[in-house]
């Protein structure tokens, strides 16, 4: 019951904000989901063709719960700075193996 109070008090969401939260979903979704792919292919333990293709598929996944977040978020501020975040740690752990294994 709780949540249905919850629901029916939320306001809508104007078309600016709406726009940057398709915008977040899209654009800093694919970062995060190409960004965890390098960090991925690099972590697993596996054959590096394996890895790639196992990061692969699971940046699927990974884009999946970024359009979710995207839209879930209290605001469209909150939405970009959490995926763009998630891309940067991604992005600096991948960055951060690569130079380790090399």
């Amino acid at each position: 019951m709780r949540i249905f109070l919850v629901l029916m008090t939320r306001r809508t969401p104007s078309i600016p904000e709406g726009l940057s939260r398709g915008l977040a979903a899209v654009l800093a979704g694919y970062a995060l989901a190409y960004a965890f792919t390098a960090f991925a292919s690099l972590a697993l333990p596996m054959p590096r063709a394996e890895a790639v293709v196992t990061g692969s598929m699971l940046s699927f996944v990974v884009y999946l719960i970024a359009v979710v977040w995207a839209f879930a978020a209290r605001s469209a501020v909150r939405a970009w700075a959490g995926l763009l975040a998630g891309s940067a740690l991604f992005g600096a752990a991948a960055l951060g193996l690569k130079f380790w294994l090399d």
